[in-house]
C-alpha cells in the first residue's frame, strides 16, 4: 500500500501498525484450514475457533463444524479446541466420545493455564482478573476450581475475600485493556499489600501492541474505527482505550457495511486499525470504504514491530482419522 502525506486540511486515514492477526489467531486458522486439507471435512471445532464472524463462516464453507460442546461431536470424529483454551474437563469429555483432538489453544493462554496449576499445587488463593463468561476465563478457571476467584475489574475488589491475605496471587486473561487490569491489580494490593505477581505479564503481547497503536491514533484522530466482532474481547478493549485517550468517537464494526457515514460528518482525519483476530482483507475493505469518500490518503502509523511466530499443534503430524476410528472401534 502506498502511503501518502497528507495536506493540512485534507481528508486522511492513519493506520495503525501494528493490527489484525496475532500469532496465536495466525495458528489456530492455519489449523483448522490443515486438518481439513489433511484429513478431510468435517472438522469439528469446539466454540469459535476465534472470535470474528468472517473467519468462522470462511471456515465453515471450507467444511469446518462449530459446535458448543463436545456432546455434539459424532464419536470417531476429529474435534479442535479453540485458541481461547479449555479446562480439563472438557478434554476429559472428549476422551469419553472417543474422539481425536487437536489442541489450538494459543500458546499465550496455555501459559497462564500452568501458571494456575503451578500456584492450586502451591495452595495459593488465585485472582484471575477477566470477564465473566468469556471463553478463555473458563477454560483457566477449570484448571483450578477450587483456588481461584474471578475479579471482573476494580469495583469486584471490595467483594473478594481469601483464605490466607499472604498467600494469594493475581494472574489474567490475556484480552484485557492494560491500564484497567493494572488498575484493578493496584486495587487488590490495596487491600493485600503481600500479593504476589505472576513471573511474567499475562496479557499477551499483540493485545498490548495494538493498545498502544490505539493510542498513538489517539493524538490526531478525531474518529477512531476498529475492525473486529461484537464478540471479541481486545477488539472491545480497543475501542475503550480510544475513547479513554481522547479521541470524540470510536467505533467497532465487522466489516465496512456496518460504517454509518454520519460519523464522518466534521471529520479530517480517521483512525484504522483492527482486532488481534481480524485477517487484513477487512481492513482493505474499509479502506476501500473511505477512499470513496475522500479519504483517499493513507499513513501507516507503527508503534511496534512483531515477528513472533507459534507451531502449529503437533497433532496435526499424526493420522488423526486413524486414531478416531480405532478410538470408536470403527477400525
Amino acid at each position: 500500500m502506498v502511503c501518502m502525506t497528507a495536506t493540512p486540511g485534507s481528508r486522511r486515514v492513519l493506520l495503525a501498525a501494528p493490527r489484525g492477526y496475532c500469532a496465536g489467531v495466525d495458528r489456530a486458522v492455519i489449523a483448522v484450514e490443515k486438518a481439513l486439507e489433511q484429513y478431510g471435512a468435517p472438522i469439528y471445532v469446539r466454540h469459535e475457533i476465534v472470535h470474528n464472524k468472517y473467519v468462522v463462516q470462511t471456515l465453515e464453507k471450507k467444511g469446518a463444524i462449530f459446535v458448543d460442546q463436545v456432546e455434539e461431536v459424532p464419536e470417531g470424529s476429529i474435534v479442535m479446541f479453540s485458541a481461547h483454551g479449555v479446562a480439563p474437563t472438557v478434554h476429559a469429555e472428549a476422551a469419553e466420545r472417543k474422539l481425536a483432538t487437536i489442541d489450538a489453544t494459543c500458546p499465550l493462554v496455555t501459559k497462564v493455564h500452568k501458571e494456575a496449576v503451578r500456584f492450586a499445587k502451591e495452595d495459593f488463593d488465585i485472582l484471575l482478573i477477566g470477564h465473566e463468561g468469556h471463553e478463555e476465563v473458563i477454560g483457566t478457571s477449570g484448571e483450578a476450581p477450587d483456588h481461584i476467584t474471578l475479579v471482573d475489574g476494580p469495583e469486584d475488589v471490595a467483594n473478594v475475600e481469601v483464605r490466607d491475605p499472604d498467600k494469594v496471587v493475581w494472574l489474567s486473561q490475556t484480552t484485557l485493556s492494560v491500564d484497567e487490569t493494572m488498575e484493578t491489580v493496584d486495587a487488590l494490593k490495596g487491600k493485600f499489600p503481600n500479593l504476589l505477581s505472576p513471573p511474567s505479564d499475562d496479557i499477551c503481547y499483540a493485545t498490548q501492541n495494538r493498545q498502544i497503536a490505539v493510542k498513538k491514533l489517539a493524538e490526531d484522530a478525531e474518529l477512531v474505527i476498529v475492525v473486529g466482532s461484537k464478540n471479541s474481547s481486545n477488539s472491545i478493549r480497543m475501542v475503550e482505550v480510544a475513547l479513554e485517550a481522547g479521541v470524540p468517537a470510536s467505533h467497532l464494526v465487522d466489516s465496512a457495511d456496518e460504517i454509518d457515514e454520519a460519523w464522518l460528518e466534521g471529520v479530517t482525519t480517521v483512525g484504522l486499525t483492527s482486532g488481534a483476530s481480524v485477517p487484513d482483507v477487512l481492513v482493505n475493505g474499509v479502506l476501500e470504504w473511505l477512499a470513496e469518500r475522500g479519504y483517499a490518503d493513507v499513513e501507516t502509523v507503527k508503534t511496534a514491530d512483531e515477528s513472533i511466530t507459534f507451531s502449529l499443534p503437533k497433532e496435526l503430524r499424526r493420522d488423526l482419522r486413524g486414531e478416531a476410528a480405532e478410538l470408536s472401534g470403527k477400525k
